[in-house]
């Protein structure tokens, strides 16, 4: 059964310069379309969120953060339970960060902070050790790395069935070869397409459609064995490998922190 969440915060009355909104979603919780007067960075531990907004479908594992600029409609969607924290920015702060939305790459410093400040459930800072700790926490979201999208998807003709298959079926054996057979074509084209429309290689974007997948299996208890050979490798140290890449931890590190036995 799908949850309905409401926005916590007045539009017309911002509660300070910089606030928080903390939550538990549960699994299949949606937000309608909505926008603020403020800039919203949307940060979360454990799952990915899925977010729409300026036409593009974020997908963001913990380790990145997604960027809405104030004004900019967005929705999102969680499919399974995650802790969720908004930093709300108003003008003229929220200035210095993209004026549309992004992805900001979360660091070791931000991850605590908004650790800590959930933890105390501060929504507003208004102690001079807190205000000071916002304040380094606003300057590394400014400083923070950026990205377009972690999965970019793409309408050109020839990418879109192949996107859609790996998105339903993201453990397919099929090669880019494969599939130029398939949509007539030549492999050449393909990989063309892929770096003008995604941005990235084929591979980078299937080996982020893997790990994705793979924050799925792990939370549902899957072995980290079992991850890598579901997922085409032959051991787990490829797998492994491609999963501290993204994640910063391994599989088992990522598995004792976030891991649900409800989810199974």
């Amino acid at each position: 059964m799908k949850t309905t969440y409401q926005p916590l915060f007045d539009n017309n009355n911002p509660p300070g310069e910089i606030f928080f909104g903390h939550e538990v979603f549960l699994p299949n919780t949606t937000t309608p379309r909505h926008s603020h007067p403020w800039g919203q960075l949307q940060l979360i531990n454990g799952g990915i969120l899925e977010l729409k907004a300026e036409e593009k479908r974020f997908l963001s594992p913990s380790q990145y953060a997604v960027w809405v600029p104030a004004g900019v409609e967005h929705e999102s969607y969680m499919r399974r339970s995650l802790n969720y924290c908004s930093m709300n920015i108003v003008k003229p702060l929220a200035d210095a960060l993209p004026s549309y939305a992004c992805l900001l790459e979360v660091s070791p410093i931000m991850g605590a902070i908004v650790g800590d400040l959930k933890e105390r459930r501060i929504a507003v800072p208004t102690s001079d050790e807190d205000l000071r700790l916002v304040k380094v926490l606003l300057d590394q979201v400014v400083r923070a790395k950026e990205h377009d999208q972690f999965l970019p998807s793409s309408d050109d003709k020839l990418l879109k069935p192949i996107l859609h298959e790996l998105e339903y079926n993201p453990t397919t054996p099929k090669t880019l070869k494969d599939w130029a057979t398939q949509l007539h074509t030549t492999e050449r084209t393909l990989a063309r397409h892929c770096q003008d429309k995604l941005g990235m290689s084929f591979t980078e974007w299937r080996q982020r459609r893997k790990f994705v997948y793979s924050l799925h299996l792990l939370r549902k208890g899957v072995s980290v064995k079992e991850i890598a050979l579901t997922l085409g490798y032959h051991q787990a140290s490829p797998f492994i490998t491609l999963f501290k890449r993204h994640a910063q931890c391994t599989p088992e590190q990522y598995r004792q922190r976030f891991y649900s036995p409800s989810e199974r």
